[in-house]
């Protein structure tokens, strides 16, 4: 830690630094809650209030004072005990690390584990999640990616309502436990990723704009006013947000950040922030000495995202792949409403398994235009793909998992393609055992004009599905609480299910399925017949999506078979493709069925 950030930096014994931006300030002090007490801040030219203050601990609580009286939480702060109304509290980020020996592994290693800390587990808490790490070990995953965690109102909340970037949500157990969190994972060599949101912050308990022009008069997202990366002021909005990543990597030791919605990052200036973000994280990996990663989320299919920084491009490591997601999904369920409208061809999945994206500029009828660009030299481990995530759940009217909307065949399927994907795959947690508890929307604000206001936004979200029936209401506890896991595997299925899963990913890392050039597979599908194949150097991944029996030619080549989503091992009807093959054989699929062959020497 360094005098050069922002909020209040502990700098050992009862020695605190604080440092505000407040530009349009001219006098601003800390006021010591329970002491009496008034510390003067000191203002330079650029409009930073800053001083170090003695006889100031951690675990002391503090509010700052404008010259008129008004008393506010500190913008960066580290730790909000009382939640988003209560004071800022010093935070002592001093923790015992033992993972000096920790690397990064490459992207194209990481199977994701996405979980939400609220309902991974009964205590809801970081330390509830600790006693889970061994359930994802025995799994065979390698990275878990925390739901965002900064400071929102309440208790209960996906975690995209947060106000305070820096703080750690409260009822979680604060940033210790969030270290100790982290520390458990590399422990057992799990890589972590933290999701974190720069497009906007949460409509409850944000004071940034009460100290500086951290919002955009010009700009608006979706979920209110958008950040202001481009305007006037702008160079320390961006201090602001750069200093985040900084602190979740460097000082929390996560290994990758995972932004949200990077289209809602609306900036068009000449070095826009996600390639100052880029270029700070090299420089923070270098300072670190392991890979640290940058993961898009964003539904521009714009290549610039992936390019090199001296190609001109943005310089950032993956993106999340909604195309992928949305062509499976159709095919799958059928389901053609909304986002849907534009997918449900096996073409969709073959040009994602050629081009990582399905619209590379074709016209697009749910966006009533053009769609994308294709991508210079795709690889695939430039891409998360998934069978669900928190989006794909939690934005359904009733939140419902796929395990409950296709059979258990085309459920294996679904995992099968992810797994054996050339991509990176995100399992949302619970998918590994078919879990049908919903992941609906919920939140726990205390204004309720404001609960209103997310009652009737969330049902206009709808308009464009033919879904049935009443969202759950966001702000009852029994939406909350029918999200929370039971990972009960007590069900035939559900064992076999997860046995798959197990032998899915080990299959993955055997057969190098992972991170290759995306021009090094071949892709052939057959639309009247429903089936797809996916033809790599040395493995051939069949599937058919057809609910009858169906037969997939063979490619040149000795093949032989080692998995078949519908073999008894995995409580299915019993596979009929053939044990072994040579080229220009039939393969004989079953419904819905997966099949993984290895090519012989």
């Amino acid at each position: 830690m360094t005098h050069a950030g922002i909020g209040a930096v502990h700098l050992g014994g009862d020695s605190t630094f604080f440092r505000v931006w407040a530009p349009g300030s001219e006098h601003l002090q800390v006021s010591l809650i329970g002491q009496n007490r008034l510390i003067d801040l000191d203002r330079d030219m650029h409009g930073y209030h800053s001083a170090i203050a003695s006889a100031v601990a951690p675990g002391d609580r503090y509010l700052l004072r404008f010259a008129d009286g008004t008393e506010l939480p500190d913008p960066a702060s580290r730790w909000q005990p009382q939640g988003v109304h209560g004071p800022s509290a010093v935070a002592d980020l001093a923790f015992p690390w033992t993972d000096a020996h920790w690397q990064t592994p490459p992207l194209a290693d990481f199977v994701i584990y996405e979980l939400h800390v609220g309902t991974f587990s009964r205590e809801g808490t970081f330390a509830g999640v600790i006693k889970r790490l061994d359930h994802l070990v025995s799994l065979g995953i390698d990275s878990v990616e925390i739901m965002p965690v900064a400071q929102f109102p309440g208790a209960r909340n996906w975690g995209y309502d947060g106000v305070f970037p820096f703080a750690v949500q409260n009822t979680y157990g604060g940033p210790l436990e969030l270290m100790r969190l982290v520390d458990a994972c590399h422990a057992r060599g799990l890589a972590v990723i933290l999701d974190v949101v720069y497009n906007h912050l949460g409509p409850e308990g944000s004071v940034l704009d009460r100290f500086a022009p951290y919002y955009h008069d010009a700009y608006r997202t979706p979920w209110g006013p958008a950040i202001n990366f481009d305007g006037a002021y702008s160079d320390d909005v961006r201090y602001y947000f750069l200093e985040n990543a900084r602190q979740w990597l460097r000082d929390y030791h996560f290994d990758a950040l995972r932004l949200d919605a990077v289209h809602a990052i609306l900036d068009t200036s000449a070095y826009p922030f996600l390639a100052e973000l880029a270029d700070q994280t090299d420089e923070t990996s270098r300072a670190v000495g392991r890979p640290l990663w940058l993961i898009a989320e964003s539904d521009l299919n714009d290549p610039r995202l992936l390019q090199p920084r001296n190609e001109g491009g943005f310089g950032l490591h993956a993106q999340w792949l909604d195309d992928f997601h949305h062509a499976l999904h159709t095919l799958l369920t059928g389901e053609a409403d909304g986002y849907y409208a534009d997918f449900g061809r096996l073409e969709d999945l073959s040009r994602c398994l050629q081009h990582g994206y399905a619209f590379t500029g074709q016209y697009s009828t749910y966006r009533r235009r053009r769609h994308g660009q294709p991508p210079r030299a795709p690889r695939g481990d430039q891409f998360v793909v998934c069978l669900q995530n928190h989006d794909q759940v939690g934005n359904r009217m009733c939140g419902e998992r796929i395990s409950v909307l296709v059979s258990f065949e085309a459920l294996k399927l679904g995992a099968a393609l992810i797994l054996l994907s050339p991509f990176i795959p995100l399992l949302f947690m619970g998918e590994e055992y078919g879990e049908t508890r919903p992941f609906p929307y919920f939140v726990s604000h205390g204004d309720p004009e404001l609960v209103e206001a997310v009652r009737t936004g969330r049902a206009r979200e709808f308009a464009d599905f033919a879904w049935a029936g009443e969202p759950p209401d966001p702000q009852a506890d029994h939406t909350f609480e029918s999200a929370v896991l039971t990972f009960d595997k007590s069900d035939p299925d559900r064992a076999a299910l997860f046995r798959l899963y197990r032998e899915l990913i080990a299959l993955r890392r055997r057969t190098r399925q992972a991170g290759a050039d995306l021009t090094a597979f071949s892709v052939d599908f057959d639309e009247d017949q429903r089936t797809l194949a996916v033809t790599s150097e040395q493995a051939l991944l069949v599937c058919s999506f057809r609910p009858a029996a169906a037969l997939v030619r063979a490619p040149a080549g000795n093949w032989k078979k080692i998995l078949d989503t519908a073999d008894s091992a995995w409580n299915g009807p019993g596979g009929s493709a053939q044990p072994a093959l040579r080229g220009g054989d039939t393969i004989d699929m079953r419904p819905w069925n997966a099949v993984l062959y290895q090519k012989e020497k």
